[in-house]
């Protein structure tokens, strides 16, 4: 058996694009740990073919090459293949360290000697999901949907401790960790057009944006931002009637259980890191034919609009989305 060390992204969104990749390795009979950073490590912990995930002692930030060098000594003789997944210099030095003797990643910052098998990264921005489960050198990527999975009684205990029935509440994700071109800033007004429980879902630091929202429709929202771990709120989406978010990490957890979802786009594009959901329906301006003018801008990929109007988000109103939410 081939014991493979997987270095994951640093976010939860792609964290969970990686999937289809994983499931490859896992069915050709590799055994998988993956190494992750402890915010994206519970994303692992819902994918039944990693036998093990480390979380790494690292920051945001910096080579911290003492840090990395120390665990490098401690995973030596361990594994067979690395697949350094993120692109930096940084996440490929820890395999190297390790002397892993096949190392699989694409081509960036100066990485040449500390891989092995190297990918040419794309010109143009594909797909996520595909870019990742090329590293496994297959084909058939095209047709890859990521899939989490967390055990029934685990769901019905964190909805149970919640007073919640299984479907009988909407969850919105209303923050984008990249910044405020990817949040549309009509959740509030949404809120108050459903006639279901809502819960807001988020990170600490996105507390006080939900307080805001759940204001605009009182008595109807839960403001959950930051006080629920990661797998609570894997739970809570896992068993939501429906979910409405932005282009984001919760976004993509969602489409991974198969959940009802609305997908707003705004600055991004669905093109490059779609929901993969047949039960998604994604909003994005650029590709309404009866929108004008013409979102020319879009999608710009930058944190905020650099135009000042927003319009790519702006202008998709509540009704229209609430007209989606079943």
């Amino acid at each position: 058996m081939t014991h493979s060390l997987v270095i994951a992204p640093q976010w939860i969104g792609d964290a969970v694009m990686t999937e289809p990749l994983l499931r490859r390795l896992h069915a050709r009979g590799e055994r998988l740990t993956v190494g992750a950073l402890p915010w994206v490590a519970p994303v692992y912990r819902a994918m039944p073919q990693v036998a093990e995930v480390i979380e790494f002692p690292f920051r945001h930030g910096g080579l911290q090459f003492k840090a990395r060098r120390s665990l490098g000594r401690e995973l030596q003789g361990r594994f067979d293949t690395a697949y350094v997944l993120p692109n930096s210099i940084k996440s490929a030095l820890l395999p190297f360290l390790a002397s892993i003797p096949r190392r699989v990643g694409y081509l960036g910052e100066a990485r040449v000697g500390l891989l092995t098998h190297r990918l040419k990264n794309p010109r143009d921005k594909p797909p996520m999901v595909a870019f990742y489960s090329a590293l496994s050198g297959e084909g058939g990527i095209d047709s890859d949907r990521p899939q989490l999975a967390l055990a029934p009684p685990a769901v019905a205990a964190v909805l149970d401790q919640h007073g919640l029935a299984r479907g009988g509440y909407v969850v919105m994700a209303p923050g984008a960790e990249y910044g405020p071109a990817k949040r549309w800033p009509h959740f509030g007004g949404l809120a108050a057009l459903l006639d279901r429980p809502v819960l807001l879902l988020g990170s600490a630091k996105e507390h006080a944006l939900c307080e805001d929202i759940a204001a605009q429709a009182p008595g109807l929202c839960r403001n959950l931002a930051g006080r629920t771990s990661l797998m609570e709120a894997f739970a809570l989406i896992a068993g939501a009637g429906h979910v409405v978010s932005n282009d984001s990490g919760l976004m993509h957890v969602a489409a991974a259980f198969g959940v009802p979802q609305v997908a707003l786009f705004g600055s991004s594009s669905p093109l490059h890191t779609p929901p993969l959901n047949p039960k998604a329906q994604v909003v994005w301006l650029k590709q309404d034919p009866d929108y004008v003018p013409p979102l020319d801008c879009s999608p710009c990929f930058q944190r905020e609009c650099p135009l000042g109007h927003f319009r790519c988000l702006n202008d998709v109103s509540a009704q229209r989305v609430r007209a989606l939410v079943g």
